[in-house]
């Protein structure tokens, strides 16, 4: 079971990231299950060996002994002689969720780490839906941070709330096309633009390439945010600046990814199910969906520019708004 399990340890899965779970403690946890799992097989019969041994000589009145040759188990890989037979399993971190954050976190295990290299590679986009509360103001963006300041938001409507966030759009999308370094002019940018796949190769502040209002209840309102190089709290930085283009206060009560790349919600395995079985059964069913996509998605750039290498971060440390990578947006 050990190493028939261990075989079908290689590639990647999703888990589902509970909010308040840090995922150092999550990745931590899935690999414990996954030792327990592969240590709980049945051991193989022992070998055997043989030895001679001293006893009796059969039928004989007299006291005589001789030596008998007899097959005995050897005890060397015994489990209460060897220990377990894993006692450590590396478990790869794909892009990262924040403890406040939830939603669908990719692993990997064995050479689906690597593949988490070409994920990251490739740079596919991710989709979050975010919540936001009109309003007030906190000092970290998060609706139980410290409040600097209340505000009424009876003057906002749906209608002013969906132009803000197609100007976001606008200027991200402006920001995407100069980020990618691609001649437009060239019949390949062309072709790499219809058919959707224009990305940025190096680094790059927050980029959304679709954003739009799912609930509109003030004080809350619900958002689903399309984008790339983001981190959860430079989106909940985007509701707080939204909230001041409202003319009003804005803070974030809810950052959840529901894609990352070609990994959705229905990939993402509940905490029940972090166990061997149905993280090997996750595995086989995603592989052949993971090759497709990743030689999909890298295709249009081998070739024209080199990949970064896994060690360089693409979150852009200078300082920029959330709404627009080049300028805000007009009141």
């Amino acid at each position: 079971m050990g190493s028939a399990g261990l075989a079908r340890l290689q590639g990647l899965f999703a888990v589902y990231k509970p909010p308040g779970l840090k995922w150092k403690h999550l990745r931590d946890t899935v690999e414990l299950q996954l030792l327990k799992g592969l240590n709980a097989g049945k051991p193989p019969a022992p070998k055997q060996r043989v030895r001679f041994l001293l006893g009796p000589v059969e039928g004989s009145e007299e006291k005589e002994l001789t030596l008998t040759a007899t097959c005995v188990p050897t005890l060397i890989d015994h489990p209460l002689v060897r220990g377990l037979a894993f006692t450590s399993l590396k478990v790869g971190v794909g892009h990262r969720l924040d403890s406040q954050a939830s939603g669908v976190l990719v692993l990997g295990v064995g050479h689906g780490r690597r593949l988490l290299t070409d994920m990251y590679n490739a740079h596919l986009t991710k989709d979050y839906t975010v919540r936001g509360l009109l309003g007030k103001a906190t000092d970290d963006f998060c609706e139980d941070g410290r409040l600097v300041e209340k505000t009424t938001y009876d003057h906002v409507t749906r209608e002013k709330l969906d132009r803000i966030l197609a100007v976001i759009q606008g200027s991200h999308q402006k920001a995407l096309v100069t980020y990618s370094n691609l001649d437009l002019q060239t019949q390949e940018a062309y072709e790499m633009a219809v058919s959707g796949v224009i990305r940025p190769m190096n680094k790059s502040p927050m980029l959304i390439t679709g954003i739009r209002c799912l609930q509109f209840a003030p004080p809350e309102f619900l958002l689903e945010v399309q984008c790339m190089h983001e981190t959860q709290k430079q989106l909940r930085r985007l509701v707080h600046e939204i909230g001041l283009e409202l003319k009003s206060t804005a803070v974030c009560a809810q950052v959840r990814r529901t894609r990352d790349g070609f990994f959705t919600l229905d990939d993402a395995l509940l905490r029940t199910q972090w166990d061997l079985p149905n993280i090997q059964d996750a595995i086989q069913a995603a592989a052949p969906r993971v090759a497709a996509e990743l030689e999909k998605s890298l295709r249009p750039w081998l070739g024209t520019q080199e990949p970064p290498g896994p060690g360089q971060p693409w979150d852009s440390k200078r300082p920029c708004s959330a709404l627009g990578p080049e300028s805000h947006v007009g009141h």
